[in-house]
């Protein structure tokens, strides 16, 4: 098959404001001796929007920008010059602002200590959150489309409440934003792509396999046909091999529990389906990203245990039943993921910004971000600002960050929560004892990537009878189409004629050659970071130039907007069975890691190594009681 030039597949066709980012680097080397920053890039376009906001530019809403966001550019150049690159930030600025307490990152962890910093220290403390990013939330992301007069909303990172392993902590603070998840849930017929007629599919690509094929009704972690079996095409020594293993009984029910136990923690899934399921290598394969989007990991990094765990097949050749893939449990969820938990979180905390916001309109809720950092609020929110740097004082904890407009400043307060990853802390407090340095940096955040793309219609899909197809060939491992779900408001009626969203799920796969799992996630951070926006827009059009084309899909005329949430940090590290030993209770690397240091508090995520919403929250009601009683201002220095 010829592939199509990028003419015919669109890439000069304008969509939602495309790449405006790519060139707003910010240039940290200024910074090492000068103490200011300089920063480039170019006005960005009015963008009128109904449906929740009001008429504004995308610079003073930043949920409506499309092109590159998650980790775009301007939010971390200066965070790499620091840890990447040993720059050294001076400056001879006074300090000139003085808190109770500040806050380093405005994701899920953050916002949740400064309402139980509230709770605990009374409403007017002065809190200060200080974010890098352009928006808070973190990897809690909304993704906002206007079409034609309606508003389209998707995710950009965090999805799920996953309210069956809530703490009481949890509980409660759910129960304090009025958020009722059973009744969510309720509301929603979205189940990630289980809902079309011949879903879940997977699609091999011509670049990978030779062909351009699409396999209806094909689901790995079921008990696949022979049928079934004959569509895929890899080897027939490839398709014979899965057919024995799929229709096999029990071949190792005489193994003793302890002698199956040590072989399948010890053993990554695919060795186990090659040495006892009997696949050849190009078998093996079909299974190596269908963890991309949940674990960001190759299959390779798990073992056989935490793969059946999951649902993988396996267990048959045990003698244990074959039961459902472990992908379909119900879930919670706004339209825009745990951004509306987000949106709750800051409405509650600075009630001018979103007044009279519940968790029953809050997806159409209008924020207005000139109102994040009022000088007269007891809670204050600073975007474009990265902290580098606190030191414990006399008086409590001295903060220096690179504001928006470069220039460094410093200020101060009695306490401070470190709510960021793990990894940059030891180059934010370089202060801090060796061995919780050395736990910080041991925990690798794993790279994700979440690409919506806003289609004219789902009429090409609804027509091949799929709303969700594995892709095991191509960057994006999976993509579903993003509808079904009426919380917070938003109510979208699932009309195949109308704009919808349609989520690129995945990660990058790490070079095999690494030497460990978090050299391999370093890597595939790099290689993330290395691709340009251009690189995602040709990579999905070429997909669905391939995948939909048949089916009516115009790919220069159906995409109307792009948005790449690319996260290189993006899930908490979770200890994993080939990697890492059992410790004592205390000893774990995430434990020794957020202990407290002087006035200074760990909360995210991290702290807890899971990459869940309700850790976060757990990590940050842990941080916040660990701070000593009675805080007062900090005076000028």
């Amino acid at each position: 098959m010829k592939k199509k030039s990028d003419k015919k597949l669109g890439m000069e066709r304008p969509i939602s404001r495309r790449d405006f980012v790519q060139g707003a680097a910010v240039v940290a080397g200024a910074a090492c001796q000068s103490g200011a920053l300089a920063a480039g890039g170019r006005a960005l376009p009015h963008m009128t929007s109904k449906g929740g906001s009001t008429d504004t530019s995308v610079i003073d809403y930043p949920p409506i920008k499309t092109g590159m966001r998650g980790s775009h550019s301007g939010a971390y150049e200066v965070a790499h010059a620091l840890a990447r690159d040993g720059a050294v930030f001076t400056t001879e600025e006074p300090i000139t602002e003085h808190y109770d307490l500040i806050v380093v990152g405005a994701g899920i962890s953050g916002l949740a200590a400064a309402h139980y910093y509230q709770q605990r220290f009374g409403p007017t403390v002065r809190i200060l959150l200080l974010e890098n990013h352009d928006d808070f939330g973190g990897h809690a992301k909304r993704n906002e489309f206007h079409q034609s007069g309606d508003m389209v909303l998707s995710l950009g990172g965090t999805h799920n409440l996953e309210w069956w392993r809530f703490s009481e902590v949890v509980k409660a603070f759910m129960a304090e934003h009025g958020v009722d998840y059973e009744a969510m849930r309720d509301k929603m017929t979205f189940s990630y792509g289980r809902d079309a007629p011949k879903s879940p599919a997977m699609w091999f690509d011509q670049d990978t396999y030779g062909t351009n094929r699409l396999v209806t009704n094909f689901n790995l972690s079921a008990q696949l046909s022979d049928a079934d079996i004959d569509s895929v095409p890899i080897s027939e020594a490839g398709r014979l091999s899965l057919k024995q293993f799929y229709a096999s009984g029990p071949t190792l029910e005489d193994w003793s529990e302890d002698k199956a136990e040590r072989m399948l923690v010890n053993t990554s899934y695919p060795d186990f389906l090659r040495k006892y399921g009997g696949l050849t290598e190009d078998a093996v394969q079909l299974f190596d990203k269908e963890e991309h989007g949940s674990w960001g990991l190759e299959m390779r990094a798990i073992s056989a245990e935490e793969a059946l765990w999951e649902g993988y097949p396996g267990a048959h050749l045990f003698g244990e039943e074959w039961g459902e893939d472990g992908s379909g449990y119900p879930v919670a969820m706004w339209p825009d993921g745990n951004a509306s938990l987000v949106r709750l979180m800051v409405a509650k905390l600075m009630p001018h910004v979103a007044p009279e916001t519940t968790a029953d309109n809050v997806a159409l809720a209008h924020f207005d971000y000139s109102q994040l950092d009022e000088e007269a609020a007891a809670v204050r929110l600073r975007l474009n600002s990265t902290v580098i740097g606190l030191e414990n004082t006399d008086k409590g904890v001295a903060v220096t960050y690179a504001s928006s407009t470069g220039k460094l400043r410093r200020i101060s307060s009695q306490h401070a929560v470190l709510a960021c990853y793990h990894s940059i802390i030891p180059y934010l407090c370089p202060s801090m004892g060796t061995s919780q340095k050395e736990a910080l940096k041991y925990q690798v955040k794993v790279p994700m990537i979440l690409t919506n793309v806003l289609i004219r219609n789902s009429e090409a899909l609804d027509k091949l009878g799929v709303d969700a197809v594995s892709c095991p060939g191509r960057l994006h491992a999976r993509l579903f189409l993003f509808k079904g779900i009426q919380t917070g408001g938003y109510e979208r009626p699932e009309n195949p004629s109308e704009a919808v969203s349609l989520v690129f799920w995945g990660s990058i796969s790490p070079p095999k050659d690494a030497i460990d799992i978090r050299s391999q996630l370093r890597a595939s951070r790099q290689q993330l970071l290395d691709l340009t926006f251009s690189d995602f827009e040709r990579e999905v059009r070429t997909v669905l130039d391939e995948l939909l084309g048949p089916a009516g899909f115009d790919v220069a005329e159906d995409i109307l907007a792009i948005t790449v949430n690319r996260w290189p940090h993006g899930y908490a590290y979770e200890y994993m069975q080939l990697w890492d030993p059992e410790w004592e209770p205390g000893k774990a690397p995430h434990e020794i890691a957020r202990q407290p240091f002087g006035s200074i508090a760990i909360a995210n995520a991290d702290a807890g190594a899971s990459a869940y919403t309700h850790v976060a929250i757990d990590q940050a009601h842990r941080a916040v009681g660990e701070l000593s009683d009675s805080p007062s201002i900090v005076k000028p220095q």
